[in-house]
């Protein structure tokens, strides 16, 4: 934060009484009327669109953003947010209205990792990869955050750190987690957006993190956070999380312990209700003064970056006419498009319009709003559903059937014996067709956040990978009767589809994909436009992952993960197809952060105007290394370093470029500091010397995405 900020926060604070201070470190700060300070409430989301307020633009949810692959896209996204956060701050507070989900402190984005997916939450994640997530935490925070005199709106990278359910526990779980995996996958993340974005908040997380609550955690807050890396934002808990560290983690008697435990590690904001009695924490001795009026300082520093103690911010004049516009709609259409994966096709794809007569639209969640939205979401005004957008994109006189198919999810059938009751109809209007579009998937009432979802047997968490078997019996009925069938797939989170695999002409996987969701997928469809997205998280076979209350890496992810995924992370089809050639690495670039930059050609091999994402990845095969490193200065190499406990290789760069039919471009990978590391057992981070190999291409280089493709990466080496 710029030094002119802290001034006018210190002064401020120093102006109160101690009580009007205190007031000031609660989401629902008060007014302070000796200051003339109005009232300010800190919690507001915007997660993917500005959330919980009313009209807003309604991007694709988090998981879908990340399936572009796109920091540039992604910055535009958060910056209509922060347009659109500024625009209903700016309006309400003319009337008074200062309550929740009308300020400008956005608790966004969640850049925890998506370990596990059956994690309900895990639709609100940039992915299972930690650089992914990080470059594309930091393109959002970027956004949200602005480039003027003054913060657009404050960031908050959250939950910090290792949080990735299971929901049913989340209050009272304990997270243990190796120094390896919280060095190497679950923090690095959050190190990314503080480093690289300047994130001016990190909120902490419900659960505990070996054996320490993280919201009051002298490990994560004060020596990584503080400490290490410098941080000098605010922390702010999780809604009602300090209550947590009493009620559930049992780790003090009380509120006004826990307050005392979570201001002492540098909490400086509680969403909840615990702070409320810190000054009984400071009558007991608990707590100081300047603990108390440190906190509140750095609270007031991130108001006053905001602009609320001047008169001369930017962003004052943003109003109801920079909400909603028909730029912001084309955006989140375009989103849409963007993170559609692609992943099966065997040639029905696109369909031709013209050789339709009649098309069947089948599933549950073809009439839904509900998949367009997920979850953390705002209200649009410009939704296009599935069915719709069929009905928008196909010739004038095709005739368009439709049947629910079946039921969303078995627990809503009251009646058992109504189950199955759309079969017969679904069987009916996939014979009377020419082609099937089957519409299924989940929604942010199945899989989501506990207490938010209706199913409750596992909070907010799946159980296994499949659809729920009235969908899995809807799909089996309509692909009995012969007709060419393409299933879309509504979900915030990986499926196992080897039956639709086997069975279906096309899969395509559209996440909860934005208000335009249903038009972006048609026009996919018909060819009006291309799919563009590839997958941020692996697409396993169900029973393939280990229990969802293991934290430790091994057997997770693409980079420890030991079976064959169903789809790996990173892979997605296009309509076109793309050569890479002419791999060229430049050791001296000195705008790369580690020095190394990397430039590979792409040509548009295929028929059409598209987009492809390259992406690459390194192996720094430390076992081949080891010998060669014993005397080069890091202490305990041998006992430290587990050659079979390091990833098979990692995403360290990403680009999408787009291309004509014939064209070439180049794309240039500059890799960051981090790039050539290897993780000790200890946790340290270290520099072997030797040969890292490189792989660039339009996936990663494993045996599964050659075999789904027929395309391999190209590879280089580079000694270090």
């Amino acid at each position: 934060m710029k030094k002119e900020f802290k001034e006018i926060a210190q002064k401020l604070i120093d102006s109160m009484t101690l009580e009007e201070a205190a007031s000031q470190i609660r989401y629902d700060s008060p007014a302070v009327e000796s200051q003339g300070i109005p009232a300010y409430n800190w919690w507001n989301e915007g997660l993917h669109g500005l959330a919980r307020a009313g009209t807003a633009t309604v991007f694709p949810q988090a998981i879908a953003l990340a399936a572009m692959f796109d920091k540039e896209m992604l910055q535009k996204i958060g910056d209509v947010i922060a347009t659109e956060a500024r625009a209903k701050y700016n309006e309400s507070t003319k009337y008074g209205d200062r309550d929740l989900y009308k300020g400008i402190t956005m608790w966004s984005p969640n850049v925890n990792i998506f370990r596990d997916a059956r994690w309900g939450r895990g639709q609100e994640t940039y992915g299972e990869d930690p650089y992914l997530t990080g470059a594309l935490g930091v393109a959002f925070v970027k956004g949200l955050q602005g480039d003027g005199k003054y913060l657009k709106t404050s960031a908050c990278a959250k939950h910090f750190a290792v949080h990735s359910g299971p929901e049913a526990l989340r209050h009272g779980f304990d997270a243990q987690a190796s120094a390896k995996d919280l060095e190497e996958t679950y923090t690095p993340a959050f190190y990314a957006c503080i480093k690289e974005g300047d994130v001016s908040g990190v909120m902490g997380a419900y659960n505990r993190v070996n054996g320490e609550a993280a919201c009051a955690s002298q490990e994560l807050l004060v020596k990584r956070l503080r400490q290490d890396w410098k941080f000098d934002g605010y922390i702010v808990s999780d809604f009602l999380a300090l209550m947590d560290i009493h009620k559930n983690h049992h780790i003090t008697k009380n509120a006004v312990e826990s307050g005392a435990l979570a201001l002492k590690a540098t909490c400086d904001v509680n969403a909840g209700y615990v702070y409320r009695e810190i000054m009984d924490a400071y009558n007991q001795g608990l707590v100081t003064e300047e603990e108390i009026r440190t906190a509140a300082v750095k609270a007031y520093t991130i108001r006053a970056a905001l602009g609320m103690f001047s008169d001369d911010c930017e962003y004052d004049k943003i109003s109801i006419n920079d909400l909603d516009t028909d730029e912001s709609a084309e955006l989140s259409y375009k989103a849409s498009v963007n993170s559609t994966v692609l992943l099966k096709n065997d040639g029905i794809l696109p369909l031709n319009k013209d050789d339709i007569n009649t098309i069947a639209v089948i599933g549950p969640t073809a009439t839904s709003i509900a998949v367009l939205e997920g979850n953390y979401n705002g209200t649009s005004s410009r939704y296009v559903n599935n069915l719709q957008g069929i009905r928008n994109a196909v010739n004038p006189g095709t005739r368009v059937l439709y049947s629910e198919g079946a039921h969303l999810f078995n627990d809503r059938v009251q009646n058992l014996a109504l189950e199955d009751d759309r079969l017969s109809e679904a069987e009916t209007v996939a014979r009377a067709s020419d082609v099937v579009i089957l519409y299924v998937g989940l929604d942010s009432t199945i899989e989501g956040e506990e207490g938010d979802t209706g199913n409750a047997f596992a909070a907010g968490d799946k159980t296994s990978l499949f659809l729920p078997e009235s969908q899995r019996k809807m799909i089996e009925r309509v692909v009995s009767t012969g007709k060419p069938v393409i299933v879309v797939c509504n979900t915030g989170s990986a499926i196992d589809f080897s039956f639709e695999e086997e069975h279906a002409n096309a899969i395509v996987q559209s996440w909860y994909s934005g208000q335009a969701g249903g038009q972006a997928v048609a026009d996919i469809l018909f060819g009006e436009a291309v799919p563009g997205g590839k997958l941020p998280v692996t697409f396993y076979k169900d029973g393939t992952q280990p229990p969802i209350e293991d934290y430790s890496m091994k057997n997770r992810t693409y980079r420890y993960f030991e079976g064959e995924p169903l789809y790996p992370f990173g892979y997605g089809l296009s309509y076109s197809s793309f050569e890479y050639s002419d791999i060229q690495i430049n050791e001296n670039d000195s705008e790369a952060a580690s020095g190394v930059s990397v430039t590979v050609t792409i040509k548009n091999t295929g028929n059409v105007k598209a987009d492809e994402v390259a992406e690459l990845y390194i192996d720094n095969k430390p076992a081949e290394k080891l010998s060669n490193n014993l005397n080069n200065g890091v202490d305990g190499l041998s006992e430290a370093l587990d050659p079979a406990n390091q990833p098979k290789y990692s995403l360290e760069g990403f680009e999408r470029i787009t291309l004509a039919p014939g064209e070439s471009g180049t794309v240039t990978f500059k890799l960051g500091e981090r790039a050539f590391d290897t993780v000790l057992e200890d946790g340290r981070r270290v520099k072997l010397r030797g040969s890292y190999h490189l792989y660039v291409g339009g996936q990663q280089p494993d045996a599964r995405s050659a075999s789904l493709t027929g395309k391999k990466c190209l590879e280089s080496e580079l000694t270090v």
